[in-house]
């Protein structure tokens, strides 16, 4: 049985989709407050579900008995709810995660992090920093993931690249290159961190097939939707001005990974590729299929 942690959410979901499409039994930790169609989807699939919060240590003693491995992709960053913050959830909940693993006997820990080149000294990077190193820590054979920038998230209206209606919002000058990588291709690999050898007690940097600037990245979309951006820059300095002044752990953490995608992230990955053959999906690719899909209309 493997537990996956974070399972309502896009990364968790597919993560859960491709287990039980291999077969592998799989249960998903969702709360209480969990999307009611998201919990249908993921028992539609066959996985077990079980209710629990990364902030109740005795639900996550429930939820980790009698499994094998435990695949960790939760973060409050995306889905915060009431109670929820960085220090709470994605450090002393994931922390506590890993120790209930322990206890029950788990033999894998997959635990999906960020970049090493990412993030500052801000609480999210920290928490990150610190999970990785209970995991190495714990006894149990473990991979830490460290995908670079999503591109399903970074390249979308959410964060400034208002590909609809051909706008763009970039940070810095945009012209330092970043890996970015599909969400499908990290839950590829975490998959994979639990069928390879290869991923026993091992620290992927994950990126993308290419390393490509912000700037170059809205020429991919210019061409791939036959029109022109219009394009803002948000300074390094000024990025830099609102991180020191930035009060709130979340918007600190943001910004610090703001100012991170403005100095970029090449990741090079033909030597992982060579032990982990995952077909990597391009920001072209991701261009032309977003830009084909229908845009809801307002409501």
């Amino acid at each position: 049985m493997i537990l996956v942690c974070g399972s309502t959410g896009f990364l968790g979901r597919e993560i859960c989709r491709r287990l039980t499409a291999r077969g592998h039994a799989v249960r998903g930790l969702v709360r209480a407050t969990s999307d009611p169609a998201a919990v249908a989807q993921l028992r539609g699939w066959g996985v077990e579900t079980v209710e629990g919060d990364l902030k109740d240590r005795a639900s996550l003693d429930r939820a980790c008995r009698g499994v094998e491995a435990v695949v960790s992709t939760a973060t409050t960053t995306r889905t915060r709810q009431e109670g929820d913050s960085i220090g709470s959830a994605d450090q002393d909940g994931q922390l506590a995660l890993v120790d209930a693993a322990r206890e029950a006997g788990a033999e894998r820990f997959v635990f999906v992090s960020f970049s090493g080149q990412v993030g500052l000294d801000d609480p999210l990077t920290r928490a990150k920093r610190a999970v990785e190193e209970r995991v190495r820590q714990s006894g149990m054979t473990y991979t830490i993931l460290r995908p670079s920038c999503f591109m399903e998230v970074w390249l979308s209206p959410a964060l400034g690249f208002d590909y609809p209606s051909a706008r763009a919002t970039l940070y810095g000058g945009g012209d330092a290159p970043l890996s970015w990588i599909s969400l499908g291709d990290v839950a590829e690999f975490a998959v994979a961190a639990l069928e390879n050898p290869a991923a026993r007690n091992a620290t992927l940097e994950l990126g993308g097939p290419e390393a490509l600037s912000p700037r170059e990245v809205v020429r991919v979309f210019e061409e791939a939707g036959g029109r022109d951006f219009e394009v803002q820059t948000v300074p390094e300095e000024a990025l830099r001005a609102r991180y020191d002044a930035a009060t709130d752990p979340m918007e600190r953490a943001f910004t610090a990974l703001m100012l991170s995608v403005a100095r970029g992230d090449p990741i090079p990955m033909e030597e992982t590729l060579r032990t982990y053959p995952v077909r990597l999906r391009s920001v072209r690719e991701y261009a032309r299929e977003v830009l084909a899909a229908p845009v809801p209309l307002p409501h």
